[in-house]
């Protein structure tokens, strides 16, 4: 059975690329099938092992390309570093160590004039592309929708000339990145994404009549999930697959239905132990909207009034999501 065919299946009747919008049967949150008899810990466990051993090449997610604006700098902690980002005169991406080699200043709390980071204690004057007073930089990729760093000191890989970036939709686009962080490790995040099944029972404000159609194998390693997003009383019935291209990033990719080949990145990104002892990790969530629609062209242009909603949408779940990965990991260190 084709996925078209799932479709018609589970949605009789239905056909997502003409008429996107179906009402929602209304039915009791209790009432729905229990999905604990099939979401087996061990297919779970199996896609996790897979993913964390896929390269990542050293690089980590910090922030979303539109974090590092031009004209100031932008700090972060990425598994136990501090490193500072900002823009040089051509809008380049530039990162390296947040302290200042001279006496340790902040260099987040610098100023960025004419594309150089000056440190706001004695003037050092960083281009961000050359050695200086014995700072270095860090390797950097932009890619358009978020900041990447390598650090090959903590990764511990062979380091790659540039990060593993999921194939994302062509044409018309709209981007949003969100972020919050959790205290948990980034496979807690990665093995929350890799149990589809709750998402009808966990977030029933957002998904409704979830379906698991395929689940992974050596051979196919991705969830294929049908699944209605809900908006109301309505839902778009979509079919989605969920992979994972390396250790610390899974992709929901829209392949069938409404907005097909929109993808939603998850990078978690470990940020080093808190006053506790215990990880931190964040969540960069980055949602790439996509339509053949030809009104999704005006949508684009109304980017700024959609993204602020598209990350709202985001944060919403991974309060939810979070809570999961916060459990999951008390319970693997026996905290729980």
């Amino acid at each position: 059975m084709n996925i078209r065919e799932q479709l018609q299946h589970l949605w009789p009747g239905a056909r997502p690329k003409d008429w996107p919008l179906q009402v929602i049967p209304r039915t009791s949150w209790a009432e729905q099938r229990p999905t604990y008899r099939d979401a087996q810990p061990a297919i779970i466990d199996g896609a996790l092992q897979r993913a964390r051993q896929r390269p990542t090449g050293n690089w980590f997610v910090f922030a979303g390309s539109a974090d590092v604006r031009a004209g100031r700098p932008f700090g972060a902690r990425v598994a136990g570093v501090e490193v500072v980002a900002w823009r040089d005169r051509a809008g380049r991406l530039c990162v390296g160590p947040r302290s200042c080699p001279h006496l340790g200043a902040d260099l987040a709390t610098g100023t960025v004039h004419g594309g150089t980071l000056i440190c706001r204690w004695h003037g050092l004057a960083l281009d961000g592309h050359s050695r200086e007073f014995g700072w270095t930089p860090l390797p950097s990729h932009d890619d358009g929708t978020l900041a990447w760093v390598r650090l090959d000191n903590v990764g511990g890989e062979a380091p790659l000339d540039k990060p593993v970036i999921p194939a994302r939709p062509i044409g018309d686009t709209v981007a949003a990145v969100a972020r919050m962080a959790g205290v948990c490790e980034p496979a807690d995040i990665i093995a929350n994404r890799l149990d589809p099944w709750h998402g009808a029972w966990f977030h029933p404000y957002s998904f409704t009549r979830l379906e698991v159609l395929t689940t992974p194998t050596e051979d196919v390693d991705r969830f294929l999930v049908a699944v209605t997003f809900r908006m109301g009383p309505v839902g778009v019935p979509v079919v989605a697959e969920f992979s994972c291209p390396e250790a610390r990033t899974i992709v929901m990719r829209i392949v069938d239905g409404e907005g097909t080949g929109s993808t939603v990145e998850t990078h978690a990104t470990p940020i080093g132990s808190g006053p506790d002892g215990r990880p931190r990790t964040a969540v960069l969530e980055a949602t790439i909207a996509h339509s053949d629609r030809p009104g999704f062209r005006r949508a684009a242009r109304a980017a700024p009034l959609i993204t602020p909603l598209m990350r709202l949408a985001a944060n919403r779940l991974w309060r939810d999501d979070l809570a999961y990965a916060e459990r999951r990991y008390r319970v693997r260190a026996g905290l729980g």
